[in-house]
């Protein structure tokens, strides 16, 4: 019977590998981003309608145009590509699939709030969620319409929301993150059987925790933050980095923080790029976001029949809508070429 499953569960994983692997050969290539530093913002209009994006910009030219129609056009097709994604899935892969897709529901929470902490109307708001994760566009309308108690009361179940406050907000939303990433990782634990899928699904989450401890830190150690301030940030977890090592590292002084992470295998992809407490952050966080990438795409080709190259295409199209819209945003406000290049994640 095992055995049997085992051959349900290949050829299910080969179907859907199969189709993300001709999803993923319609992300733009490298080569096309210098192109898109050279344009203005009609003709990147114009490029993303001859792409996969062609669908979103033709709705929503009629309401947007520059920069914001790219915007839109951009989160309303992520959204739509991360749904096909749940379409065609089905068994382990549709449910890990829509548990890490949740990250997208903790966004639009915190989305939500903050709309409505600084006043802004229901059409701003929705303008600024994407329905990628459970909640669909129209929870999201009705979550809206609500007023924040009301939110709470109805979110307060399922999410670390009792007791909010708008005085807190960094405390509820550093919440939602840490319940966003346990929850994940307890999915390999109460698994039973372990599958190669969720083993791997969970190394590659520990991964994403472990880099985005090592941001904190950085942000932190170039702040330079006590110890205590720091360690309610921290997300346990991680792959490489237990929390026992996490509060070693935390509140060190820069220099001695950056020599204590030489060891760990993140340092190879951040050490060019690391100057001292007064440079700038954004080449570390780059190079770990880089990392992520890499590590998700060699996953993909050792494992190609399992959850990793869903991941790989999950977090690949993720980053080609961050790209285009750091081209976009960095044209509209005048930044230099080479700053614009510097924040790209290639």
């Amino acid at each position: 019977m095992m055995s049997w499953k085992r051959k349900q569960g290949s050829k299910s994983y080969a179907y859907l590998c199969a189709r993300v692997r001709a999803m993923k050969s319609k992300l733009l290539q490298k080569e096309s981003y210098p192109r898109l530093m050279n344009m203005e913002l009609a003709e990147i209009a114009r490029f993303i309608e001859d792409s996969e994006y062609k669908d979103e910009v033709d709705e929503l030219a009629r309401r947007y145009d520059g920069a914001n129609l790219i915007e839109h056009a951009l989160n309303q097709n992520l959204a739509l590509t991360y749904r096909k994604l749940l379409n065609i899935s089905a068994g382990e892969s549709h449910h890990l699939l829509s548990e890490y897709l949740k990250r997208w529901d903790i966004w639009n929470i915190k989305t939500i709030l903050r709309g409505k902490r600084y006043g802004a109307s229901d059409s701003e708001i929705l303008e600024a969620v994407v329905s990628a994760g459970r909640f669909g566009y129209h929870d999201l309308i009705e979550l809206v319409r609500k007023d924040v108690p009301e939110i709470i009361e109805k979110l307060k179940r399922d999410y670390p929301l009792d007791g909010y406050s708008e005085d807190r907000m960094d405390y509820f939303e550093n919440a939602l993150d840490r319940f966003y990433y346990e929850s994940l990782v307890e999915l390999e634990a109460v698994r039973k059987p372990k599958t190669k899928s969720n083993r791997l699904f969970s190394e590659m989450v520990k991964t994403e925790i472990d880099v985005r401890n090592l941001k904190t830190l950085f942000r932190s150690a170039k702040a330079g933050l006590e110890r205590e301030q720091i360690v309610d940030m921290l997300i346990p977890g991680g792959l490489k980095l237990n929390m026992v090592a996490l509060i070693k590292l935390a509140g060190l002084p820069f220099d001695e923080f950056t020599a204590s992470i030489k060891d760990y295998p993140y340092w190879d992809s951040i050490s060019g790029t690391v100057t001292d407490e007064n440079g700038s952050l954004t080449g570390v966080e780059i190079g770990l976001d880089k990392y992520c990438l890499e590590h998700a795409s060699r996953s993909s080709h050792y494992y190609p029949l399992s959850i990793v190259p869903i991941m790989d295409y999950v977090v690949s199209k993720k980053n080609e809508v961050d790209n285009i819209r750091m081209i976009v945003r960095g044209r509209e406000a005048g930044l230099s070429d080479d700053l614009i290049r510097s924040k790209l994640v290639l």
